[in-house]
């Protein structure tokens, strides 16, 4: 299956399974990659946030006019930090940002419960190494680059240059097929 793209300097299409990578300095226009990603050429999306809460990510779709009825949110802040929460069939909750286990297990769910094109966007893998620690990172995200593999879906990645050092934003970027290195002004350079 291929999937359209419509990020500047990245290809037309992309074919199921891919993992893109979004490099950047902060996470100020991020919100525009990452909502352009989400609404186009998909049935249903899973925003994995470990950055904000399902109320702010809610805000953002709506912000940036994506069909939130196509939408699912896994919020991995809520409950440790005590807030009140409503699950409902397009919100749900991990116990903590470093439940590698129950964030990738449920991304798994939510690929098997879903037909059509599937997206899904992380945000972000600097959070979860934050809380969980960079090698656990790295082996979610390979973990759910594989998940992507099997279902023939696509995902987007974020990370965060600036509190990682060299060798880990190295090690992350050979994971994936498709890398946006956005810059402090807006600008996009892609490889795939």
């Amino acid at each position: 299956m291929e999937y359209a793209l419509e990020i500047d300097g990245t290809p037309e299409t992309v074919p199921g399974g891919t993992g893109v990578l979004l490099l950047h300095p902060s996470t100020g226009e991020t919100d525009r990659i990452d909502t352009d990603f989400l609404k186009t050429d998909t049935d249903t999306f899973l925003v994995i946030s470990t950055r904000t809460t399902a109320r702010e990510v809610r805000q953002k779709l709506e912000y940036y006019d994506v069909d939130e009825k196509r939408a699912e949110i896994l919020d991995t802040l809520s409950i440790e930090r005590g807030y009140s929460r409503r699950s409902s069939d397009a919100v749900h909750y991990v116990a903590a940002p470093d439940d590698v286990d129950g964030i990738v297990d449920h991304i798994d769910g939510f690929l098997n419960d879903h037909d059509g094109k599937l997206r899904l966007s992380f945000d972000s893998v600097t959070e979860l190494a934050y809380y969980a620690g960079d090698d656990e990172a790295l082996e979610a995200v390979e973990r759910i680059l594989e998940l992507l593999d099997e279902y023939d879906a696509i995902g987007l990645f974020h990370v965060s240059e600036d509190p990682h050092d060299e060798a880990f934003v190295e090690e992350i970027r050979e994971l994936f097929g498709g890398v946006i290195d956005l810059d402090e002004d807006g600008t996009i350079d892609a490889e795939f």
